[in-house]
């Protein structure tokens, strides 16, 4: 048995999905713990490609447990959608299971988002505009509605009421936009209710019943490290915690049930959104990698900004999380590059750091200073071991593991299933993963 936590080591968008999905064939339970459908996971089965927004990957195997944990925010609208399409796609969702105490995207959260992003003007955030900031900003007031909320139809009226009420002064007065109609969104809410109402469980006690019985937990973060609320490039981040230790607050479980966290960071580095990024490319090469690697936000469709690794914020990722091990996603991305660079430190106003500063202003100024390794210049897509890979690649892995002192345990090489090498499976393997330093054939 082992309870493992999936996290993004960079800023979303590591490839987390896939490799959720391939470490789901070895558990029982799957849960997302925090997020909403901001986010997004592409998996690709049998050339089947699945976009999930806020159901977990797990839910492509049969007889695994899906649990969307109390911490995330469910648009129902969207959540249904999917629901629907991955039943049109023969993916049953009947072990699909909702918290009752999640948080609920209403639809005056979407306005409001998009409206004061477009107030903003140059100073905005770069939200994906879907409402999430302004769910976890009504939950922290303690005036969002949970998914119980919604289950109770007679209390609902009149709170939804009163709610869009208020929310339709701001929208009227500080926005200039049309108001909200309470009585056809309580229509529309009621609706969702009696939808989703078979899924709807206390999920904490599910997943302590997982726990007594020693079966394997999955816990599924989405975005990455440097978009926590707490400890990302702030103001730059999302309004909940992506972080190892927001899955215990996201999933309600004590931190003693978790036994390994695994981070996910692709073998380069992309941003989505605003805010510094000190080893993006804006050249012929960020090209290359923004096409090669298709590099286009799942949620939104937006053009990701690539950059060359950037291990200062690697290391910082395992700091954070306390990582046992690392996932190397999109290695094959580079398989065309004569060279590649790899940011070991920055200067910041002349002074070498190597570490990651926590104001914004001072990340802007970092300059990368980068150590160049030799590419490999010949297709990894078909490697299926270590042995396959060509030397120049083996010793970038290795190069990449010295930095974050972390051992390797996944090295993805496309979006299949079947393009991974799994050094290790981080739930029914050793404590030790396999691909570090040590272990790399010279």
């Amino acid at each position: 048995m082992a309870n493992v936590i999936v996290v993004g080591a960079q800023w979303g968008d590591e490839g987390k999905g896939k490799v959720t999905d391939l470490l789901s064939r070895s558990a029982d339970v799957v849960v997302r713990y925090q997020g909403g459908v901001n986010a997004g996971h592409t998996v690709v089965v049998k050339g089947q490609t699945f976009k999930l927004h806020l159901i977990p990957s797990g839910i492509l195997y049969p007889d695994t447990d899906c649990i969307i944990g109390s911490g995330t925010a469910i648009d129902p609208g969207t959540l249904i959608e999917e629901m629907d399409r991955l039943e049109a796609l023969g993916v049953a969702t009947d072990r699909l299971f909702i918290s009752q105490t999640a948080h609920v995207t209403m639809p005056y959260h979407r306005i409001v988002d998009r409206a004061s992003e477009e107030k903003l003007g140059d100073r905005k955030i770069g939200t994906t505009l879907r409402g999430i900031g302004p769910t976890y900003a009504d939950k922290v007031e303690r005036t969002g509605f949970r998914v119980i909320d919604l289950m109770d139809s007679e209390s609902l009226g009149d709170r939804l009421r009163y709610a869009i009420d208020t929310k339709n002064a701001i929208i009227e007065k500080l926005y200039g936009l049309p108001p909200l109609d309470a009585e056809a969104a309580l229509e529309q809410y009621r609706a969702y209710a009696e939808r989703l109402r078979p899924h709807v469980i206390d999920s904490s006690l599910k997943i302590e019943d997982a726990v007594k019985k020693r079966k394997n937990i999955l816990f599924e973060g989405a975005q990455g490290t440097l978009l926590d609320l707490d400890h990302g490039t702030y103001p730059y981040v999302t309004s909940s915690n992506p972080i190892a230790g927001g899955a215990c607050v996201g999933a309600g479980v004590g931190p003693t049930i978790i036994d390994r966290v695994i981070g996910v960071a692709k073998a380069y580095t992309t941003r989505v959104g605003e805010g510094p990024f000190p080893t993006e490319l804006h050249g012929e090469v960020g090209e290359l990698l923004c096409d090669r690697g298709a590099e286009f936000g799942t949620t939104t469709g937006r053009r990701r900004r690539c950059g060359w690794f950037d291990a200062v914020i690697g290391r910082y990722a395992v700091r954070i999380n306390g990582l046992d091990c690392l996932a190397i996603t999109k290695l094959d991305v580079l398989d065309e590059l004569e060279e590649i660079k790899v940011c070991v430190a920055y200067d910041i106003e002349g002074k070498t750091c190597d570490r990651f500063p926590s104001s914004a202003r001072e990340f802007a100024k970092c300059q990368p200073i980068y150590k160049t390794v030799p590419g490999w210049q010949q297709s990894t897509a078909n490697c299926r071991t270590l042995e396959d890979l060509p030397e120049a690649a083996l010793n970038y892995l290795k190069f990449l593991a010295e930095l974050m002192e972390v051992p390797i345990a996944i090295v993805s090489l496309g979006a299949s299933r079947d393009q991974t090498i799994i050094v290790e499976d981080p739930i029914h393997g050793p404590k030790r993963a396999l691909l570090s330093p040590s272990s790399v054939p010279a």
